[in-house]
């Protein structure tokens, strides 16, 4: 059937975590790869009595069709907390609801791009945004990120010279390497695209995990008219629902809404009414610090057990908060190697290649720690720092 497929598929990868997921069904293998929630806080009671209520008040009302837009009072509740969390003054109507950030993404792309223009991206960078984004044929500008964020001398060259249409980040905590831009960077990084015709992506999905330090200004105060935001209930919440949003300038939202009716209509209207009544009956911020106060206790046994096991020339990041830490093997020793002695040893992670727009092995690779116990973490460690010495033997 070859001949019937579209051009477009021809160059979008497998979500190789995806495939590594289907591995870790196995109950014995130890699974750092996922970047999964953490399955014991996601509020079941609350959310079986939030359904409850929701059929009593909404009725058949709850399982009708809706708008495009998404619940006028879920899209006032996110405003609000943007307001209360970050100083950020959004109108609901600058708020679109979203299949989880991923179709923001896909909308985005559908709205802004034309095949073979430039979109910079993170390197490494969320392999979900690059294969999103693949679909519509860009040519990619991935620029390093390093400790404290982008490295601006590389993105000042890029944007001069291939006058990008889109840029992605995610400056929190991010996805893969769990570092976050600094507020100095990202002033430097605001300078350089001031004014030009480039949108900011800024998704923020891990942004409320903090767990340590002090949170840095959304790209949003420095470039309000270019700075589209993301955000995603999956990680505070269930992901199950699939809920997130996209907030964006009144020109931008009209031509996304388009995009939105046109490939589902809308949203589920059911999960909105149900998440949002969970929303208004319970305290979303206790309920994140839950989350928080695990994460960060399973991030600190992870970073003690590299420290105690792995040689000093493996490094790793040492996030303030989210869901990963990113290593890096000493003299290039390919990460996809390290992955198959470990998966022989029933523990796995991701190896860094799928979080790369250009092809080739490398030595990095991702761990998340949001989903297993602090003893696990240090078994499976363990088991790592095995297959790491007997490759550098």
């Amino acid at each position: 059937m070859n001949g019937i497929f579209s051009d477009r598929m021809q160059d979008v990868p497998r979500s190789f975590i995806r495939e590594i997921l289907k591995v870790t069904m196995d109950p014995e293998i130890i699974s750092f790869a996922g970047g999964l929630p953490n399955r014991a806080f996601f509020p079941i009671d609350e959310l079986r009595v939030a359904t409850d209520q929701v059929f009593a008040e909404r009725g058949a009302d709850c399982l009708q069709y809706s708008n495009s837009e998404g619940l006028l009072e879920l899209r006032a509740f996110i405003a609000q907390r943007y307001q209360e969390q970050q100083g950020i003054r959004l109108d609901p109507e600058q708020i679109l609801i979203t299949n989880g950030s991923q179709q923001a993404l896909d909308l985005l792309a559908k709205v802004v791009l034309n095949d073979g223009e430039s979109v910079v991206v993170e390197e490494p960078g969320y392999l979900g945004a690059i294969q999103a984004l693949s679909l519509y044929r860009p040519r990619y500008l991935p620029v390093p990120v390093h400790d404290d964020g982008m490295a601006v001398d590389q993105l000042a060259s890029a944007v001069e010279r291939d006058r990008p249409r889109l840029m992605y980040t995610v400056p929190n905590f991010q996805n893969p390497s769990g570092i976050s831009y600094s507020s100095e960077n990202r002033r430097e990084v605001a300078e350089i695209i001031a004014g030009r015709d480039l949108l900011l992506i800024e998704d923020d999905p891990y942004g409320a995990l903090r767990f340590r330090g002090e949170a840095s200004p959304s790209f949003y105060h420095l470039l309000p008219d270019q700075t589209v935001l993301l955000g995603s209930f999956s990680k505070i919440v269930v992901p199950g629902f699939r809920l997130g949003w996209i907030a964006a300038p009144a020109e931008l939202y009209e031509k996304l809404l388009i995009a939105k009716q046109a490939a589902d209509l809308h949203t589920c209207n059911f999960t909105q009414y149900i998440l949002l009544r969970y929303l208004q009956d319970n305290d979303l911020d206790k309920h994140i610090s839950r989350i928080i106060e695990a994460y960060g206790r399973q991030c600190r046994a992870m970073l003690a057990a590299i420290d105690r096991s792995f040689p000093d020339t493996v490094t790793c990041t040492r996030p303030d908060g989210g869901m990963f830490l990113w290593g890096r093997l000493p003299d290039g020793l390919p990460a996809m190697d390290l992955f198959e002695r470990a998966v022989a040893r029933r523990v796995v992670f991701v190896p860094g290649e799928p979080f790369y727009t250009a092809a080739g092995a490398t030595s990095t690779f991702r761990l998340n720690f949001s989903c297993v116990g602090e003893l696990v973490i240090t078994d499976g460690i363990g088991r790592i720092a095995e297959a790491i010495g007997e490759m550098i033997a």
